[in-house]
């Protein structure tokens, strides 16, 4: 055989076997394209930005102490969004846990710090309570070996840097505890930034401290979260942050007009210029301005309907008349289908690189979107991006790669001191 004959031979074999290897999903009929789905979610790593489980477990009264120690995230358990079980049929692999600190404990004289370390101790107790299932992961390596062994991941970001207080040192003691990320801020202006949520606008973007704080997050390893943030904060994080930042749970202002909590299209280019990634929230308010707006006028009638019978949500005379209030206004929620919208925007936006999931689960309440509605539902969303011609590539970067980008590039800035 000469060596043309043998090229082209080789040529044939190629085109087969990729042929082969990306499956023809546009000849897949619905079942084929759902299974098609379910499959590539268990194949591919997926990280999720931001998984609300320990504020949860906290309000349970989860204890830490480990003569005492109980595990509320079973294997199986109806509360919540979130157990091993449906998470494994989701396909979920490193759902990041919010180390979530409320605003009023910035008033606080630790500012939230050991509010911080109670839930931060909580995810070490159940990795260590369940260590056949769950373990902790504090880079993409450490996920990646993970994933081979069958366990899930658990790594942290704290959301809002509160607990920073005012010292830069404790930086560097969040990141020995196994933060990852912090969320500068959240529904109020603190000691670092301003909050989108609030109209004080206490330092016009950052603080001077909270430049520091950037500056000592990019030297430490700890990637910078613009989630909350306003937006002259997010500019001037954009200026002075030496590595890519994320959104770890936010969604395109475009399909919210007014709700500056989501990302303007042109922060979202500023992002993807900066070589960072949205992680699309899955609440409803954060997908659809008509469900917003529609959710928010029920919520007021509520409120209306309690103030005159002098009843507060959480007294016992309340709940049977919230109950049949809420089967006479039924609120409205955004589907999956929304939720791929906003994917798709981001990609027309900025490309591929730069979009990834950041659902919110356990703290959006009862807003999440038909078909995403808890951790067992993310191969819905990647059947209707395949709906839309999205490949297996791009299904990759968007479930795990893109992220693990960012997080390997905070890393290498921190090594090389710069």
């Amino acid at each position: 055989m000469n060596k043309l004959k043998l090229l082209c031979l080789l040529l044939v074999v190629f085109v087969t076997f990729s042929c082969e290897e990306k499956k023809p999903v546009d000849r897949m009929n619905d079942e084929q394209l759902r299974a098609y789905a379910d499959e590539l979610a268990h194949q591919f790593i997926i990280t999720d930005g931001h998984v609300d489980l320990p504020f949860r477990l906290k309000v349970k009264n989860f204890k830490v102490e480990r003569e005492y120690m109980s595990i509320p995230v079973s294997v199986s358990e109806k509360d919540g969004d979130f157990d091993f079980e449906r998470a494994k049929k989701g396909g979920l692999d490193a759902p990041f846990m919010s180390i979530y600190i409320p605003s009023s404990y910035q008033l606080q004289p630790d500012n939230g710090k050991a509010l911080a370390d109670s839930m931060i101790n909580m995810i070490n107790g159940i990795t260590e309570q369940l260590p056949d299932k769950f373990a902790r992961a504090n880079t993409p390596a450490e996920v990646e070996a993970n994933f081979k062994a069958g366990k899930i991941s658990l790594p942290m970001g704290m959301e809002n840097g509160a607990p920073i207080g005012d010292d830069l040192k404790n930086i560097r003691y969040f990141y020995d505890r196994g933060i990852r990320y912090i969320t500068l801020t959240h529904g109020k202006d603190n000691q670092i930034c301003d909050s989108s949520y609030d109209t004080t606008r206490t330092w016009n973007g950052l603080s001077p401290f909270g430049k520091q704080v950037v500056e000592e997050m990019n030297r430490v390893g700890i990637m910078v979260d613009i989630s909350h943030i306003s937006d002259s904060t997010f500019y001037q994080v954009m200026k002075l942050s030496k590595a890519p930042c994320i959104a770890s749970h936010s969604s395109c202002r475009y399909y919210t007009p007014g709700f500056i909590r989501n990302m303007s299209d042109d922060m979202i280019k500023a992002l993807g210029a900066h070589d960072g990634v949205i992680q699309i929230n899955f609440g409803s308010t954060f997908l659809d301005s008509t469900v917003r707006a529609s959710n928010e006028i029920n919520r007021k009638k509520l409120r209306a309907l309690l103030e005159e019978k002098k009843l507060n949500e959480s007294d016992s005379l309340a709940k049977p008349l919230i109950e049949e209030f809420k089967k006479q206004n039924p609120s409205l929620y955004a589907d999956v289908e929304v939720v791929a919208d906003h994917v798709d925007h981001v990609v027309k936006l900025v490309g591929i690189n730069h979009v990834g999931i950041g659902s919110d689960f356990d703290g959006v309440g009862d807003s999440l979107p038909t078909g995403l509605k808890d951790v067992s539902q993310y191969p819905n969303l990647i059947y209707a991006l395949l709906k839309r011609g999205y490949t297996a590539d791009d299904i990759e970067k968007i479930c795990y790669k893109n992220v693990w980008r960012v997080w390997n590039k905070v890393e290498e800035v921190a090594k090389s001191g710069k």
